[in-house]
């Protein structure tokens, strides 16, 4: 990722608040998948998180400064285990959150992931980041989902 400073930049109001809120939260996409050697430059985070409706009012009040965050995507995204998605507006990057859906591959996916440090010593988050198995299994879910024509899930999938 050449745009790591930006990825930890905008990470960081993020891991406090969801650990201050003690909301259950891991990295995937793109950015887990560079973690684990399928590298990729991406500007967006994908969060897989399990937010409830309680959260909202503190996440809004918390990111109000930094983030573009929409109450009404918010909302619905929760309501129907969607998602919604911040940006920092310093640095223009995307946090796309997803909603967890409960599901029990999504309550395992939580227990395997792993708390890692994404960035410098000087410059770093220590976030849990999904499990490679996870994240293929994820994937192959996406390129399934897409009909089995995308060539850059794929080669994704193969990537990791």
């Amino acid at each position: 990722m050449d745009n790591s400073e930006d990825l930890i930049s905008a990470l960081q109001t993020i891991q406090v608040l969801f650990n201050t809120l003690q909301i259950r939260y891991f990295i995937g996409g793109s950015v887990a998948s560079s973690y684990h050697g399928a590298m990729r430059s991406t500007m967006d985070v994908d969060i897989v998180a399990d937010i409830e409706l309680k959260h909202i009012p503190t996440i809004l009040e918390t990111v109000a400064n930094e983030y573009y965050a929409s109450d009404i995507a918010m909302r619905n995204a929760v309501q129907r285990r969607s998602a919604f998605n911040l940006i920092h507006l310093p640095t223009s990057f995307k946090v796309d959150i997803f909603v967890s859906r409960g599901r029990r591959f999504d309550e395992s996916a939580f227990s395997r992931a792993t708390c890692c440090q994404l960035g410098t010593t000087e410059n770093c988050v220590h976030v849990p980041i999904a499990s490679v198995e996870d994240i293929l299994l994820a994937k192959l879910d996406w390129y399934r989902a897409g009909g089995e024509v995308s060539e850059r899930q794929w080669a994704m999938f193969r990537g990791l």
